[in-house]
């Protein structure tokens, strides 16, 4: 094989040397034989070297990957070597594409004269003279800082409802229910949660008779919503539930 001449000059790029050396040497784009490629490609490499010329980076890399693609080529499972040669092939012909398409309009813009002139510099007045009320901005703040980053003690108006609302002790519950229940009479349980005043003495009512039961000092009899509770004291036959 006869020696190649290179003029460094020329190239742009590894993928515009590995191009000329395709056409120079009438090698198949589109099934490009890696080992002989690399042969000559390492061998324009070595060249600029051993003419002391810079050698950007991306030349080198190029040459590295050559190489590993040839090296992968030798393992007996050649899949990641065919993988490796339809990428670069890819890379190969979209690069002459873009440079054919070059070439064609640097012909059509021939005879045009381009002239340039120094940028204008555009004097711009920075100063933020608009004025938003000062609850807009915090809301806006709010927004752009997210919950993980808000300090700020929540509004007076999520106390209001807490601080009004009369508090139910459950054990002052059990007391009433255990006194009303001494009296021998079985109470509905259905009857006696209706007559509670507020949620909170609903919920009251509800904690004290499960209580009452855990601690055995009431039972349950029925089934459904008519089940009615009684006192366990009372070992006495009792009336219907009220």
């Amino acid at each position: 094989m006869e020696k190649p001449l290179y003029k460094t000059e020329v190239f742009e790029g590894p993928l515009d040397l590995l191009l000329f050396l395709i056409s120079k040497h009438k090698l198949n784009i589109n099934d490009i034989p890696i080992f002989e490629l690399v042969e000559q490609y390492t061998a324009y490499v070595r060249k600029m070297q051993d003419e002391d010329l810079d050698i950007a980076s991306e030349f080198l890399e190029m040459a590295a990957r050559l190489v590993y693609i040839k090296t992968v080529s030798l393992l007996p499972v050649q899949t990641e070597a065919e993988e490796l040669k339809k990428e670069l092939t890819g890379e190969l012909i979209e690069y002459r594409d873009c440079k054919l398409a070059a070439q064609k309009l640097s012909v059509r813009t021939e005879g045009f004269d381009l002239t340039t002139r120094r940028p204008t510099v555009l004097l711009r007045d920075t100063t933020y003279d608009r004025i938003h009320d000062s609850a807009d901005i915090l809301n806006a703040y709010l927004q752009a800082a997210g919950k993980n980053f808000r300090r700020m003690p929540p509004p007076v108006d999520s106390f209001r409802r807490i601080v009004a609302s009369k508090i139910i002790s459950v054990g002052e519950k059990m007391k009433e229910l255990v006194m009303f229940l001494s009296g021998g009479k079985p109470l509905r349980f259905r009857t006696y949660l209706k007559t509670a005043g507020s949620r909170s003495d609903l919920v009251a009512r509800f904690l004290a008779v499960l209580e009452l039961c855990k601690s055995k000092q009431i039972t349950v009899h029925g089934d459904g919503e008519n089940f009615s509770i009684r006192s366990r004291r009372d070992k006495e036959a009792l009336p219907d539930a009220q």
